[in-house]
């Protein structure tokens, strides 16, 4: 069954606004999009996983994510509900799938403060991809942020290291010349997401753009 509609997740200190320029092109496109916002610093599991249960129902679903949206979106998969079963894509933008390099290195020096629960989901540790839908890592490589700081010589998007965005048994990986935040609304970005909602599904690669 086609995929038809369409939940979007927003990253850390943002909300749905900031995802409405890929949400109004998808909408365009034919997609039916529930642009959810949610407290990072204090996500609500429970309301959040419901209201993606609510919308889903029993038709083909995809998640497009931005940052921490994707580990939101592997907990929502996590907690196994009927309408997490028509899933059947997740597509993600600069999501530190393996943990956040960055947050760890704040709750290291105590400043939980200004992550608070977010933690919950910036410092997990994922290696693979367990779940029957399939991911779609998207990564940017321009370090446009604190990275550069932390980690010289690292890769990454200015806030997450290209490394982070990799996981054993997704679908796809493919880096754009892009920052941390300019993945959200770069045309390239946009036009790569609406080709994965409409094509079957692809081998495994990893490419660079």
């Amino acid at each position: 069954m086609p995929i038809k509609r369409v939940v979007v997740l927003h990253g850390l200190y943002m909300s749905g606004f900031v995802m409405k320029p890929l949400c109004l092109k998808l909408n365009k496109a034919g997609y039916d999009i529930l642009n959810l916002s949610y407290n990072t610093l204090h996500p609500d599991r429970e309301k959040i996983f419901a209201r993606i249960d609510d919308y889903i129902g029993d038709m083909s679903t995809a998640l497009v994510c931005h940052s921490m949206g994707g580990l939101v979106a592997r907990a929502y998969l996590q907690n196994g509900s009927y309408a997490s079963s028509h899933v059947k894509k997740v597509i993600t933008l600069g999501t530190p799938h393996k943990g956040s390099a960055i947050a760890k290195h704040m709750h290291d020096k105590g400043l939980d403060m200004l992550l608070k629960n977010s933690l919950e989901f910036l410092l997990s540790e994922n290696h693979d991809w367990p779940f029957n839908a399939k991911l779609y890592s998207i990564a940017g490589d321009i370090p446009f942020g604190l990275m550069p700081l932390l980690q010289r010589g690292s890769r990454s998007d200015g806030t997450v290291l290209v490394d982070e965005t990799k996981l054993v048994g997704m679908a796809e990986h493919k880096v754009f010349h892009l920052s941390h935040t300019s993945l959200i609304y770069s045309r390239q970005v946009m036009n790569y997401v609406q080709q994965i909602l409409e094509s079957d599904d692809q081998k495994g690669s990893e490419r660079r753009v």
